[in-house]
Parts: structure tokens; sequence; C-alpha cells
């Protein structure tokens, strides 16, 4: 089993990818298909060897496919005002772009690939949505 793993970071937040993985991101404005590569790589592992990054891993990058673009389960947001009849309901849906990792690219052009699942999907990782 390929134990590789990066960490990269995009739209404010971090996360810890494997090749073949589905992540929920920030909205990237991606056609759906279409491919991106994520430069901001701040860690690289294969279960051996770990590269850091001084800030970033000059060089590294992930690539990742896009599947779509959404908006996540509606959060509620009321306010209310003891004794003073004040009271604010709004709602707030936020978009996000979901991404299949493809690979990961090491500084010297090493490709670390995870053979094709025949299971069902991977898992979707959601930060709070």
């Amino acid at each position: 089993m390929n134990n590789s793993y990066a960490i990269i970071s995009t739209g404010g937040k971090q996360y810890r990818v494997r090749s073949g993985q589905v992540i929920n991101t920030e909205l990237m404005h991606i056609e759906k298909g279409k491919d991106v590569e994520l430069g901001d790589v701040l860690l690289i592992s294969d279960g051996e060897e770990m590269i850091i990054g001084n800030p970033r891993v000059d060089g590294a990058k992930v690539v990742a496919t896009c599947l779509e673009e959404g908006k996540a389960r509606k959060i509620i947001v009321f306010r209310y005002k003891n004794k003073v009849r004040s009271r604010r309901k709004t709602g707030h849906r936020q978009p996000y772009t979901r991404l299949l990792i493809k690979e990961i690219v090491k500084p010297g052009g090493e490709v670390s690939t995870r053979p094709p699942n025949p299971g069902p999907l991977p898992e979707v990782i959601t930060n709070g949505s």
C-alpha cells in the first residue's frame, strides 16, 4: 500500500491529501473536468522520506481534477435580543469546489500516484459543512 500524502494550502485552509482522495475546498471558479495544479505544498511524505517546506516545498505540486462546484448545506443564523422584540433570521450556503486528487509531484518531478480503486467512491472531507 502506498502511504504517500501531502499537506497543501488553498483558500486559507490546509488539507492533508492522498492520490485518489476527494476534497471540498473554497470556491475556485474552475470548469467541471478541468485539471488544476495546487502549488502551495507545505509537506510531502512517501512513508520513508519526509520533505518539509520553509514555508513551501519548492518545485512540488499536487494535480487535481474539478468534479463539481456547488453549495454546502444551509446554515441558519438567528439573532435575538431579549425584551426589545428584536429578531433577525438569515441563512448562508457556503460555495465550494470538489476536487479529485490525481497525483502528488515531488520537487524532482517524481510522481506519487495510487492505482485506481475499483471499490466505491473515495471519502469526502468537509470542513464544517
